[in-house]
């Protein structure tokens, strides 16, 4: 999972960021509006943290904006704006959650999760395909019931394939969602991950259960 956090104190962002890194969560962050809505343009995130006090620019205008610009990415609003009406107001203006500061990272991690969630089609966090099962909430990926062992960046590739399936996820897309925006999507890196990954999936099922299609991507089979 990746996330932009738009908050203007350094210390609650760095507090944030540190806290989700620990659950495997990427996290860039954008100190002022404008840099918050240039991120959003530029990468693609599968969650916004957005504040409303900012120094340059409020953030419901920011909410606004993004929303009339067609970006869709779930968002939740993180303020000390604790009236019924500004709730309102964000709810009204695309938001899709509502954190009132001060507020625990575990809830922050558990709404996070929630409303992407929603926001790909699912009711229960456990994706299954076939007799691949991948659960994000214990991070645990078991084949026809028994567990596969993953390192945490290897999860986290596979949650991103397995939400985007049965589609062909090319690789710039997955180091997007798995790293920050500091990480190389052509280092090596994450080529030894992904080849680490098919093997142990390979290996459970006793077949090919990724794909790498030649030149597009990688693709889950049932």
């Amino acid at each position: 999972m990746r996330v932009l956090m738009i908050e203007d104190s350094i210390e609650l962002a760095n507090t944030v960021k540190a806290g989700l890194e620990r659950e495997n969560i990427s996290v860039d962050v954008a100190y002022t509006g404008l840099a918050g809505e240039e991120k959003a343009f530029v990468n693609q995130y599968d969650a916004l943290l957005l504040d409303l006090n900012l120094p340059d620019k409020d953030g419901l205008e920011i909410l606004n904006f993004l929303r009339e610009s067609q970006i869709e990415t779930p968002i939740i609003i993180i303020t000390a704006r604790d009236e019924i009406q500004e709730r309102a107001k964000g709810l009204d203006f695309g938001a899709d959650d509502y954190l009132v500061k001060p507020f625990e990272l575990l809830e922050l991690n558990a709404r996070l999760r929630a409303i992407i969630r929603r926001f790909h089609g699912r009711t229960t966090p456990q994706i299954t395909i076939g007799d691949l099962v991948v659960n994000p909430v214990c991070r645990e990926v078991t084949y026809s019931g028994n567990v596969i062992e993953l390192k945490p960046k290897e999860f986290d590739i596979l949650l991103c394939i397995a939400e985007n399936y049965p589609a062909i996820v090319p690789l710039v897309k997955i180091a997007e969602h798995v790293y920050d925006e500091d990480f190389d999507p052509f280092s090596s890196v994450l080529r030894v991950h992904m080849a680490r990954l098919k093997k142990k999936l390979g290996d459970a099922a006793g077949k090919e259960l990724l794909k790498n299609i030649r030149t597009k991507g990688y693709q889950l089979c049932d």
